[in-house]
């Protein structure tokens, strides 16, 4: 997959000229690849737009949610709590008037990948739902996926990063489902809860 082109086709499609697509890619590998990104990363974009593709249909605004994609981790730290909506707040910086995107929604999808909770809208559902897919992998994969973040919270030591991973994780398997479409619910809801189930074993 080649994701400077997908995003480049995006940005011109909306109204962005060259030299804005080619800055603003520099901007965004260079902000998907610090050395301190062991999960939200370039691949964990590809992997997110390999569903996007897949479900492309399903999309009442196809654009919106695949900037959202883009944009949705540009802002990361693990110590902070507001990464979500300083992601958000980026994105609608580079969209000018001219650029044809509904930036409300751009903005509300990629705050919503904070909560991961059921929305009104069905497109940022589907993110949600491309966010999360991780959860179901086979459980060699997922090891790899919570190994690449605890290092991403490898400032924290055992005794605050076990109780606190085990925390988000129970609040997953506290809601009467993970996924957030009834697609994905059938596909992966009971492999996700496996492993979830699985790794806060492994924290206490």
């Amino acid at each position: 997959m080649n994701l400077e082109k997908i995003y480049s086709e995006l940005l011109s499609n909306i109204g962005f000229s060259a030299n804005e697509i080619q800055k603003n890619w520099i901007d965004l590998e260079k902000a998907y690849s610090k050395k301190s990104r062991h999960y939200h990363n370039l691949t964990h974009l590809k992997e997110m737009i390999a569903s996007f593709e897949m479900y492309h249909d399903q999309l009442q605004n196809p654009n919106e949610i695949l900037f959202s994609i883009f944009y949705h981790d540009f802002v990361y730290s693990a110590s902070k709590k507001d990464n979500e909506l300083k992601s958000a707040e980026f994105a609608l910086s580079i969209l000018t008037e001219n650029i044809n995107l509904n930036k409300q929604l751009v903005f509300d999808t990629i705050c919503a990948t904070q909560q991961h909770q059921q929305n009104a809208i069905k497109d940022i559902n589907w993110l949600i739902d491309f966010d999360l897919k991780i959860l179901a992998k086979d459980w060699e994969d997922y090891k790899i996926y919570f190994e690449q973040i605890r290092k991403e919270y490898r400032i924290y030591p055992d005794f605050l990063y076990k109780p606190g991973r085990a925390k988000a994780l129970k609040h997953f398997l506290e809601n009467e489902f993970i996924f957030q479409t009834n697609e994905f619910r059938g596909l992966y809801e009971e492999k996700a809860r496996a492993n979830i189930e699985k790794e806060i074993l492994l924290l206490t």
